[in-house]
C-alpha cells in the first residue's frame, strides 16, 4: 500500500511512514526541549521588563567601595570622648550628584555597643569623580549633638538616610533618628553636604492620625525626576510626596518638605499601596530604598525586599534582603501597575553575604544618574558599601536567580 502526502512525487509504504513520524516526534521534542532550555535560561538570565530598571552591574574588582576605618576620630559632643566612629561598620548609604562628583552620605557605627542597633551611627561623607573610587572625610558631617533632636538620635544616632535636591539646589535627607526606644523619620537640609539644618520627624505637625509620630516609622523615598540630565525633586499633583515604610509600602504629602500627613484609606488608616508576600522574596519587609524616579512608564519606586524564615521564597537564604521594584501610575501614585516577583538585585559576592547581617544583605538607598548611567548604593550585609551600574546604552541581564 502506498500513501501520498500532499506532493503526488511523494510516495512510500505504512513502514517508512512511521520511521518518517517517528522521527518527526523526535524532531518536535528536541525543538520543544530547545524551546524549553531557552525559556530556563532566559529566566536564569532574569530578562527585565520593558519598564524595569537594570540590571544593574558591580564593576569588577571596584566592591566594596566604602570599608569601615578604625584610624579616624572625632570629639563626641555626646559623651566628650574621641570616638572611633566609623570602626565597627559602614553601610546604608545614601548618593546624591554635586557639580562634576557624586557623593554618598553613609552610615558609620562604632564599637561602643554589643550589636547593630546597640550601638551608635552617624553619617560620613565621600566623595568621587568616577563613582567607583571614594576619599573621605576623617570626621562625620551628621551625629547625634546636643541640639533640638537629642532626646529622638541619642544614643543610637542617626541611621539610613536618603538624599534628594531640590530645583533650587537645596538637598533634602530624609533618615531615621534612633533612641533606641522609637524609630521616627526626620528630615533635614543642607546646601553643601557638610552643615546641616535638623528639622525634627516629618509627622510631628500632622493631625491626620493622632501620635503617629510616636510610633516606629522608618524608610523615605521621595519623588524625584530626570529635568536634562539632573535629577530633582517632583511634585505630583501640585505637592511633594514620598513613599515610606517598611512593612508595608505608605504614602506622605507634603507642601514644604518639612511638614508630611500620611495618606490614609477610607477607614483613616494608613494606607498600604503593596505589602509583603507569602511565598515572595519580600514576604517579611517591603522597604522604601532610595528616592522614587519619574519614567515614561509611571513612577518607579525601588524597595529592599526580606526573605520570611519560613514564609518566603525557599530558592533565596531565610532572612536575606534582596532588592525590588514596583510601578505606580503617575496621575494616581497609590495605584499599583506592575510589580517585580524576583529580585532585581540579590546578595551573591562574599561582602553581600558575610559580615554584621550573616544572612546576606544587598539593602539599597543610593541612586543616582550620573554621565548617562544610573549608579545604585547598598549597604553590604549591613557592614560595607558596594555600587552596581546601570547604563541604558548597554543594558545587561539581572541579577540571575539561585
Amino acid at each position: 500500500m502506498n500513501y501520498v502526502l500532499n506532493s503526488p512525487n511523494i510516495g512510500f509504504d505504512m513502514k517508512n511512514f512511521t520511521k518518517l513520524s517517528t522521527a518527526a516526534a523526535l524532531i518536535g521534542l528536541m525543538l520543544n526541549l530547545v524551546s524549553c532550555r531557552s525559556e530556563q535560561q532566559d529566566k536564569e538570565q532574569h530578562v527585565a521588563p520593558d519598564w524595569v530598571m537594570g540590571g544593574f552591574a558591580r564593576p569588577q574588582g571596584a566592591n566594596p567601595v566604602i570599608e569601615p576605618d578604625s584610624t579616624t576620630a572625632f570629639l563626641d559632643p555626646m559623651s566628650g570622648d574621641s570616638v572611633h566612629w566609623e570602626a565597627n561598620d559602614t553601610f546604608n548609604p545614601a548618593a546624591v550628584v554635586k557639580g562634576d562628583s557624586i557623593y554618598v552620605l553613609y552610615r558609620a557605627e562604632d564599637k561602643t555597643g554589643i550589636k547593630i542597633g546597640h550601638r551608635t551611627s552617624r553619617l560620613g561623607l565621600a566623595a568621587s569623580a568616577d563613582g567607583i573610587s571614594f576619599s573621605r572625610q576623617s570626621t562625620p558631617v551628621f551625629y547625634p549633638d546636643k541640639d533640638s533632636q537629642q532626646a529622638f538620635e541619642w544614643p543610637g544616632g542617626t541611621e539610613d538616610p536618603r538624599i534628594a535636591e531640590t530645583s533650587e539646589g537645596q538637598y533634602v535627607m530624609f533618615y531615621t533618628q534612633w533612641n533606641r526606644e522609637v524609630p521616627r523619620l526626620g528630615v533635614a537640609f543642607s546646601k553643601d553636604l557638610k552643615t546641616w539644618d535638623k528639622q525634627g520627624p516629618i509627622f510631628s505637625r500632622s493631625t491626620v492620625i493622632p501620635g503617629l509620630v510616636d510610633r516606629p516609622h522608618k524608610s523615605a523615598s521621595i519623588v524625584t525626576e530626570l529635568v536634562g540630565d539632573k535629577q530633582v525633586i517632583a511634585k505630583v499633583n501640585g505637592k511633594y510626596w514620598m513613599y515610606w515604610g517598611e512593612h508595608g509600602v505608605y504614602g506622605a504629602t507634603s507642601d514644604n518638605l518639612v511638614d508630611w500627613d500620611p495618606v490614609v484609606d477610607e477607614n483613616g488608616e494608613l494606607h498600604a499601596f503593596i505589602s509583603p508576600r507569602e511565598g515572595y522574596f519580600d514576604s517579611a519587609l517591603t522597604e522604601c530604598g532610595p528616592p522614587a524616579i519619574k519614567t515614561d512608564k509611571g513612577i518607579l519606586l525601588l524597595y529592599n525586599g526580606k526573605n520570611h524564615p519560613e514564609k518566603g521564597d525557599q530558592r533565596f537564604n531565610k532572612g536575606t534582603y534582596s532588592a525590588g521594584q514596583v510601578l505606580f501610575d503617575s496621575n494616581d501614585p497609590t495605584k499599583v501597575l506592575q510589580r517585580m516577583d524576583i529580585p532585581f538585585l540579590r546578595p551573591m559576592e562574599a561582602f553581600e553575604k558575610s559580615g554584621q547581617y550573616i544572612d546576606g544583605t544587598v539593602f539599597i538607598e543610593g541612586l543616582v544618574y550620573y554621565k548617562k548611567k544610573w549608579f545604585l548604593y547598598y549597604g553590604c550585609a549591613d557592614s560595607k558599601v558596594g555600587v552596581a551600574i546601570y547604563d541604558p546604552a548597554n543594558p545587561t541581564n539581572l541579577d540571575p536567580l539561585p
